[in-house]
């Protein structure tokens, strides 16, 4: 949040950045002297979205900027230059394009983002002073967002089942909420079986975590995030280049995380309820085995048809477990589906809802918040794919069609119908940098859920 600022009046070295789109540039050029003009010849300047030119006075001292944007883009607008422009103070000019104040100033932030816990930063962002932008207001979603991203990133040695927990501990002690954990065979011992046989196999004990906070007349709101912190496919072993970026299987959690503290932040009158079910997904003598049938907390049965199938087996249990305290809506993240990405790609989480009408307002929050997300159907007549021959159900089938679809009705299964429930089926991540979206860990729909939130639970 640091790279956005205040403008000070009177302040004499804040250099004017100017956005212009190709259409606009000729009448940017006539503001500018003759030198000027003759240096976007020389450079080649068209506008193109994500270009800038620097220009200087006589002296060679830089004087302004010109960036060139897509006007129907303004979280991206701006979003290259905190880390391409000379480190200094900058002021979004008044001339050129119309950008809304506070995407724009939401971009910049997100865009000077660098992750530094193995290395130190590369260089010192540049700051902007943005005129009409809210920093108030953007300065929890910029700490959200840059929470999730290094909890994604950070790898899985430094970022496993305890490390998740202490993530929330931090959490709690900040808002003063309440924390606890069930730990190792303390899941077989409390009735969360499914969650013990995923993380099992591991020298990392599998765990829940569950954060309370909030009063208690309050309707309560429950957020559930899938805390694989490695998954190897269990004895269903993941390929090579499948397993690579498997660290980023908690980012399901990271966003849990992350959108708790902004509920607490923003002091919104729930009582809010976190669930993390965190494991690591690992290969080893006592390994979940292909075939096995789990009875769940809930009752069902559910035979193991896949092993790398497991982030709906340790969320069924904490859907389960959030029904029973029958709350006034849950919400769940995962990065539950390959699937979900071969129908969206990498940029949209699939949202599924089990009221229409809710699905519909968070859908217009992401759109307010330049947070896109896209409605799959939970189609139940693909509920038979998941039929088991000997048990109530597997947690995967054999055919590849609708895997984003049937790993939701898989969830469904667990939620009561008269129980509201969302769920996220997000990527998490970046595969290459992009203005404001450095490669690696990224937030996806956590902008949508919180301005969902807020509309729904008013201060």
């Amino acid at each position: 949040m640091s790279a956005l600022i205040e403008r000070k009046s009177g302040e004499r070295r804040s250099i004017p950045v100017e956005a212009v789109t190709a259409t606009q540039l000729p009448a940017a050029r006539k503001r500018l002297g003759a030198p000027h003009k003759r240096w976007l010849e020389e450079c080649g300047f068209t506008a193109a979205p994500g270009s800038h030119v620097l220009l200087a006075d006589a002296a060679g001292k830089l004087v302004r900027v010109l960036a060139g944007v897509d006007a129907d883009d303004a979280l991206g607008a701006l979003a290259a230059l905190p880390c391409a422009l000379p480190p200094g103070s900058y002021h979004l000019a008044a001339e050129g394009v119309a950008l809304d104040a506070q995407h724009a100033a939401l971009g910049w932030a997100l865009g000077a983002y660098q992750f530094t816990r193995y290395r130190k930063a590369r260089r010192v962002p540049a700051t902007l002073a943005v005129p009409g932008a809210d920093l108030a207001a953007l300065a929890p979603l910029v700490e959200a967002t840059a929470l999730v991203r290094d909890l994604v990133n950070t790898p899985t040695e430094d970022m496993g089942p305890e490390q998740l927990a202490h993530a929330v501990q931090k959490l709690g002690k900040a808002h003063k909420a309440k924390v606890r954990d069930w730990v190792g065979d303390e899941l077989l011992k409390h009735n969360f079986p499914t969650i013990h046989a995923v993380g099992r196999a591991s020298h990392r004990e599998p765990r829940l975590i569950e954060l309370n906070w909030g009063r208690s007349g309050d309707p309560r709101l429950t957020i559930v995030g899938k805390g694989v912190c490695f998954d190897t496919g269990g004895l269903n072993l993941k390929g090579g280049d499948g397993m690579r970026w498997m660290k980023k299987d908690m980012g399901g959690a990271a966003h849990a995380i992350a959108l708790a503290g902004l509920v607490m932040e923003a002091r919104l009158p729930v009582r809010l309820t976190l669930l993390v079910p965190a494991v690591e997904n690992a290969v080893s003598g006592n390994a979940m085995r292909p075939g096995e049938v789990i009875t769940t907390r809930a009752g069902l049965t559910v035979e193991v048809d896949n092993t790398d199938a497991e982030g709906r087996l340790i969320l069924c249990d904490a859907l389960t477990y959030a029904s029973e305290q029958k709350p006034d809506l849950i919400v769940d993240f995962a990065t539950l589906t390959g699937a979900a990405r071969v129908a969206l790609g990498p940029d949209l989480p699939a949202l599924f809802a089990n009221r229409d009408e809710l699905a519909a307002a968070v859908l217009a929050a992401g759109k307010r918040t330049a947070d896109p997300l896209w409605q799959l159907p939970l189609w139940r007549p693909y509920r038979k794919m998941l039929d088991s021959y000997l048990a109530d159900m597997a947690n995967s089938g054999s055919s590849r069609h609708a895997g984003a679809i049937t790993a939701a009705l898989y969830l469904e299964r667990f939620v009561p119908d008269t129980q509201a429930w969302m769920h996220l089926d997000t990527y998490a991540w970046n595969d290459g940098d992009r203005p404001g979206r450095p490669r690696g860990g990224e937030a996806m729909g956590l902008r949508a859920m919180f301005a969902f939130l807020q509309s729904r639970y008013p201060r």
